[in-house]
């Protein structure tokens, strides 16, 4: 099995943003976590296969008078990848539980499965999270009422919000929302200024380590 991928940072500059956060996307196969992210980082409506492990996308975007930049983990929901992502729960400031609000049993298995990894494997216990119910766009199969993802986020103390990734509904409005509840968070806002200082402190220090004339074939 490879070894995990280390997120770069895609060329961005020193001062390119302000707060680094990072981001995990969690739920069942199938509800739609990839064509949320890549709705969100390309307003691209793609119909996507199953997540094989972990992937990762940045985004960065200002949101609170800030630039943030997201480096969001997108987790493979079937059970055979459980124990290779749950270690990147680790540090997540930020977790996006994702569940199909035309299939009952990705809404139940976020109470029964998916809070309790949460509770389980993550390190920040006041990391924010956001309960999505996805494909409102199909209405006419909805199998989960609004007032029940309420009455579940309510009760996980977490966001809510309702969004399509077909259609782009919410879309933006879910990262945004959990973006500025992180920041509402001494101790995570904290966390995400060190992580971009200790990003640039790192840079810098390559850039001086790294020899005359020699190229990066990172």
């Amino acid at each position: 099995m490879a070894s995990p991928r280390t997120p770069r940072t895609g060329g961005l500059s020193n001062s390119s943003y302000d707060l680094s956060f990072k981001i995990l996307l969690i739920g069942d196969s199938g509800v739609g976590k990839s064509s949320l992210l890549v709705s969100f980082i390309s307003n691209v409506v793609e119909e996507l296969c199953p997540t094989i492990g972990i992937d990762f996308k940045i985004k960065t975007f200002t949101v609170g008078g800030k630039k943030l930049k997201l480096t969001i983990w997108d987790t493979a929901g079937q059970e055979r990848f459980r124990t290779l992502t749950s270690s990147y729960y680790r540090g997540a400031q930020g977790i996006i539980l994702v569940y199909d609000v035309t299939k009952r049993e990705t809404f139940t298995n976020l109470y029964d499965v998916w809070a309790k990894e949460v509770e389980l494997y993550s390190t920040n216990k006041n990391c924010v999270k956001i309960l999505v119910g996805n494909k409102v766009d199909i209405e006419s199969e909805r199998a989960v009422s609004r007032e029940e993802g309420l009455t579940l986020a309510k009760e996980l103390g977490s966001l809510f919000v309702e969004c399509s990734a077909i259609t782009r509904e919410n879309v933006e409005q879910c990262f945004e929302e959990l973006a500025l509840k992180i920041m509402e968070v001494p101790s995570l806002l904290q966390e995400g200024s060190g992580i971009g200082k200790r990003n640039v402190l790192k840079r810098k220090q390559l850039s001086h380590k790294r020899p005359f004339g020699c190229c990066s074939t990172a």
